[in-house]
């Protein structure tokens, strides 16, 4: 019996899969039929939505206003979380600070802070400080100090100690050594988990305007609850466009980093 479950362990493997996956759409009342039966308002919809309205755009200004407050918000962001990560995962690092209790203790934050979902931490800051930017620009900066956090301490934890220790041993202090050994070695790598956080954070800023955060999801938001529908797929078109641009651009600035 246990040669012919070795035998056939992909095959047993397989099936549990499918199973599971069968009783987890019974369990969340899927039902598929629906996606050609009621076709009809697919189709519907989609007559009401093109042509895109990109007249609303350009003869909006507040619009390319948005699109610069959304630029601006996870510029502002990553910057400000990224530098606050950098001082956690200095502390969190066992190779700089050599306080263990301590740098577990602040792992132990940088994981909580990863674990809120940026929507809650979004609602928290629109009751706190009102719906705008400002609570946008809070919520990537809080999102980005868990993330950067902990990319940052494993780049630091990752370092060849060779060059420290060559240092130290000519009678250089802690801020010498992490000066001239530590941070050169680790600048790229800070840089370039900087650039792909502010590629993650134009994503998410278009995301939280939707829930209050201002910027071009907050248009793209007001475009839905009116029905304009025209409006709203001439949003989404020049945010894919953005989000595009600054995709390329970060990965291009990345690439170069890198091979320098």
């Amino acid at each position: 019996m246990k040669t012919f479950l070795m035998e056939h362990k992909r095959w047993f493997q397989t099936l549990f899969l499918l199973i599971g996956m069968f009783l987890l759409i019974q369990y969340l009342k899927i039902d598929i039929s629906i996606l050609f039966t009621d076709l009809h308002y697919v189709v519907e919809l989609l007559n009401e939505m093109f042509p895109p309205n990109f007249e609303a755009i350009w003869d909006n200004s507040t619009i390319l206003n948005s699109i610069l407050q959304t630029i601006s918000m996870a510029y502002l962001g990553t910057l400000i979380g990224g530098l606050i990560a950098f001082l956690f995962s200095i502390i969190a690092s066992n190779n700089i600070f050599n306080l263990k209790l301590i740098g577990s203790l602040t792992k132990w934050v940088l994981s909580f802070i990863r674990v809120l979902p940026s929507l809650v931490v979004i609602l928290i800051f629109v009751v706190a400080v009102g719906p705008g930017p400002f609570a946008g620009v809070l919520t990537i900066i809080f999102a980005t100090i868990g993330t950067l956090g902990k990319l940052f301490t494993e780049s630091l934890e990752n370092l060849d100690p060779t060059s420290a220790q060559s240092l130290q041993s000519t009678g250089a202090h802690k801020l010498q050594t992490f000066k001239y050994a530590v941070w050169p070695e680790f600048l790229p790598a800070f840089i370039s988990n900087l650039l792909y956080c502010f590629d993650i954070n134009m994503r998410a800023a278009v995301g939280l305007g939707i829930f209050g955060g201002g910027g071009i999801g907050y248009k793209l938001y007001l475009a839905m609850r009116v029905l304009h529908y025209k409006d709203a797929v001439a949003l989404i078109i020049c945010i894919i466009i953005l989000l595009l641009i600054i995709e390329n651009l970060s990965n291009y600035l990345r690439h170069k980093i890198l091979e320098n």
